[in-house]
């Protein structure tokens, strides 16, 4: 007990230093005027302040260390610089007035915060701006337009990321740091996390596999929440969001508050929707959606550092369209019974109402983290611990609509440790270890995709930056493990249900089936990075990078068998599929004026061991079919290829002058992704190209601002939007896999402004959109809806689902923002 009590008060010792403060007045630099409202924040501490009525601030109980400091105000270059707090209390600045936004910090794929423009990884970031403003009806849809991404859509709510080609398990989802662990492996599992949360998106666009793992082969989604409140603050705000093509009503309630370093928040969150339309579908029938969200944090910030505990519950009711219609008249039908004999037609009031249909998915993610932040000296530990549940039942037995399809149950605990030594003549180094425990579970299922199983994933890693004047160099290495291991499954008629369930083996019962075998592995991969930033000018850089990514099969892709209610086919995997292993390099040039930003992004990216999903022919020619109670499925089955990807992206924005107020901004993504053959693959015309590839797009806005304030609104803003895609005729057509995709164009429009008092004080903004203005009639080829059609010949010469329609937006906020100020305590 002593040597424990030693122990504790010297980490206490360890952790405690003469606290210091910074203070100081910001100004505009063209008049000299003081500026109130400014936000100075340190990222690395998660602490900031606002500046007062007379320009000043000041922080305090601050470290004594070298730190990050970011100087933010609206229609102001952010000024960002290193500080050494143990030699400075005194820091005045002097914003410039700027139309472009010419720097900003990063915190996702590197050890700690880092300006975008010196990191030499291809990172591009969405604010809180942007989110605000995104006629999306889900957090990916809104990363649509960002040149290099798209999402692979099931339906308006449904959404995963792609990152240059690549999505599902090659892609890291993470939210404020921790990775999201779901069921990511699975067409319609989408992101379980409340767009209304989200603040920022950081997206790292290649290989992130040395920083996170396994995963990341692709890159990363950082899906972030805002800051906390600034000291001295409560803050909020009320919003409610309207959608007319599908009826979504959407609100959200959001508090919270920082007194002394005593942080606190919450937010609650309600979406519901019915059936999206179209002018060929009209409403689709399985398209409805009903979430729930809550967060709460609680945290402390003193001068030894920070720690935060959060908690975040995502509840979804979702339903599972299947594309089944009527042969003649093309209208919805409905599963009734499960021998499926007869389909009736879906009513009007069902594709109308708010109600969800008994085909449907319950998708419960709940997450418990602390994010820490501890201080030694001139040295840092990060230290990043999560406790996750995902649980996801499919409900596809129409008569017997309790009993689930698919019931799975995936715990998980998440790990990241970071070492940050002390900076020595410009060398920035970190050492960590992250990774995860995972048990899945089948729980009273009636179908089985994948086994229950059990996954440890370990990394330890080491990352290293120098700044040598103008050029900063990074990069490191790292090594995985993962090791998989499940038993033997085996299922047998349920007397009760009278469904496969299900069952402990017994070798002397006849009627057992054994569905999946024992399996267990351990996957191993070294990963690594090295990269350079030189800026050439103070408005010029341009950047290098080579990184290696690492990737093990996931569950599914060793181990599938079965049918999948959500996807409408059988899966199969391969237990001998081998790690997949990338090597991707990427050049970029960054230009940033006055009045230009534009951008050019190039990259080639090699993949061994590439698995993909394929459609298999029976021994007669036609689609290899599987029979199950009564009903067909197709039947696709997981292969190993060599694949090769390559591209960029292209961006140019510009104010004109004098028309400062006047904003054009243009993009534009290309990927040429080709099948090289290997493992047993022979590449033929139909399987040259990789699948599920977006085609060559371009996206450009014009938008209006109104510097001056008109009565009581301010802020007003105009835009117009047109995106355009290309056809999409480099697809994998083999055995029907995928179908060439043709070009579409799309308007949308859009205004905004808030409505203010006298003194300058937000009421409430308003927000209106018009997405796909024309209803333009169009299938995107990254939606999975283009292929579920039970008569895909038919008269109308058309198949599958086609996308939205025209779509209305109208977005309410209400701030809800006070100063407090605690009274002083007694002597």
């Amino acid at each position: 007990m002593k040597k424990i009590i030693g122990l504790l008060l010297l980490l206490q010792t360890t952790l405690t230093y003469t606290q210091n403060s910074l203070s100081g007045t910001i100004k505009n630099k063209a008049n000299q005027e003081v500026l109130p409202g400014v936000l100075i924040y340190f990222p690395d501490l998660k602490s900031g302040v606002i500046s007062d009525a007379g320009g000043k601030y000041t922080v305090n109980k601050l470290p004594k260390i070298k730190t990050v400091i970011e100087v933010k105000l609206l229609g102001f270059k952010t000024v960002i610089q290193t500080v050494d707090l143990s030699t400075v209390q005194q820091m005045d600045f002097e914003l410039e007035e700027s139309v472009i936004e010419a720097d900003e910090i990063t915190v996702t794929g590197t050890s700690h915060s880092t300006e975008l423009k010196r990191n030499p990884v291809a990172i591009v970031a969405v604010d809180s701006k942007y989110l605000s403003e995104s006629a999306a009806n889900n957090i990916i849809d809104a990363l649509a337009k960002v040149p290099g991404l798209s999402a692979l859509n099931t339906g308006p709510n449904i959404s995963k990321p792609y990152i240059r080609g690549l999505g599902y398990n090659r892609i890291l989802t993470l939210f404020d740091g921790v990775r999201q662990d779901g069921q990511q492996w699975g067409d319609e599992h989408g992101i379980e996390v409340d767009q209304f949360l989200i603040d920022r998106i950081e997206v790292v666009k290649g290989p992130a596999s040395l920083i996170y793992g396994s995963d990341a082969l692709a890159g990363a989604v950082n899906l972030i929440p805002a800051q906390p409140a600034p000291e001295g603050r409560l803050r909020g705000n009320f919003t409610s969001d309207y959608k007319t093509n599908n009826k979504q009503f959407a609100s959200t309630l959001n508090l919270e508050s920082n007194m002394k370093g005593f942080v606190w928040g919450f937010r609650a969150s309600k979406k519901q929707a019915s059936t999206y339309k179209n002018k060929y579908d009209g409403n689709v029938f399985g398209t409805k959606y009903n979430e729930t969200d809550l967060y709460a944090y609680l945290g402390i910030n003193k001068s030894w550092g920070y720690s935060r505990v959060n908690f975040l519950m995502y509840d979804n009711l979702q339903e599972i369209p299947d594309g089944s219609r009527d042969s003649s008249s093309r209208k919805f039908v409905k599963q009734i019974t499960e021998e499926d004999t007869l389909r009736p037609l879906v009513t009007n009031s069902e594709l109308n109402n708010y109600t969800i249909g008994l085909i449907h998915q319950h998708i419960q993610h709940y997450r418990l983290y602390t994010d820490n932040h501890f201080i030694l000296g001139k040295s840092h530990i990060d230290l990043k611990l999560g406790l996750q549940q995902s649980k996801r039942s499919e409900f596809s037995h129409p008569q017997q609509a309790a009993i689930p399809g698919l019931n799975l149950l995936l715990n998980s605990m998440n790990y990241d440790l970071k070492y940050h030594f002390p900076e020595v003549k410009d060398i920035e180094a970190s050492i960590g270890i992250n990774g995860m425990i995972q048990k899945n579970k089948n729980i009273n299922a009636t179908e089985f995709v994948i086994p229950d199983h059990d996954l440890i994933d370990a990394g330890p890693f080491i990352f290293i930056k120098k700044s040598i004047k103008k050029l900063d160099i990074a990069g490191g290495a790292r090594y995985d493990i993962r090791a998989y291991n499940n038993s033997a499954m085996y299922t047998s008629r349920n007397s009760t249900t009278g469904f496969e369930m299900q069952v402990e083996n017994n070798p002397a019962d006849t009627n057992i089936t054994k569905q999946f075998d024992a399996y267990s592995h351990t996957f191993t991969g070294f990963s690594g990075s090295l990269g350079a930033t030189y800026t050439i000018h103070k408005n010029l850089s341009v950047k290098i990078n080579v990184a290696r990514g690492y990737r093990a099969p996931n569950i599914s892709e060793i181990s599938a068998k079965g049918v999948h209610p959500g996807t409408g086919f059988q899966q199969l995997g391969d237990a001998n599929f081998k790690p997949e292993f990338n090597l991707q390099e990427d050049v970029g040039l960054l230009l940033n004026s006055e009045h230009i930003s534009a951008g050019l992004e190039l990259f080639n990216n090699v993949i061994s061991n590439y698995i993909y999903n394929e459609k298999l022919l029976s021994l007669t020619g036609g689609d290899s079919v599987f029979t199950e109670s009564g009903i067909s499925y197709q039947v696709f089955k997981f292969r190993q290829t060599k694949a090769q990807l390559c591209g960029g992206e292209f961006n140019f924005d510009i104010h004109p002058h004098p028309l400062d107020w006047l904003h054009f901004e243009n993009t534009a993504s290309f990927i040429y992704a080709v099948n090289l053959g290997g493992n047993g693959v022979m590449v033929t015309d139909s399987t040259k190209y990789l699948p599920s590839i977006a085609p060559f797009h371009t996206n450009s806005e014009l938008r209006a601002d109104v510097k001056k304030k008109i009565g009581c609104f301010s802020n007003i803003y105009f835009k117009a939007g047109f995106q355009f895609y290309a056809v999409q005729n480099q697809f994998y057509w083999a055995y029907g896999t995928e179908t060439k995709t043709a070009s579409y164009s799309l308007l949308d429009i859009g205004t905004g402004f808030d409505i203010v008092s006298l003194k300058g004080k937000t009421f409430c903004s308003i927000m209106v959109s018009v997405s796909n203005i024309t209803n333009e009639v169009y299938q995107s080829n990254m939606s999975r809806l283009k292929y579920l059609d039970n008569y895909p010949n038919n008269s109308t010469g058309r198949s599958g689902i086609y996308n939205m329609g025209r779509n209305f937006g109208f977005k309410l906020i209400l701030p809800l923002n006070a100063n407090i100020k605690s009274k002083p305590l007694p002597k």
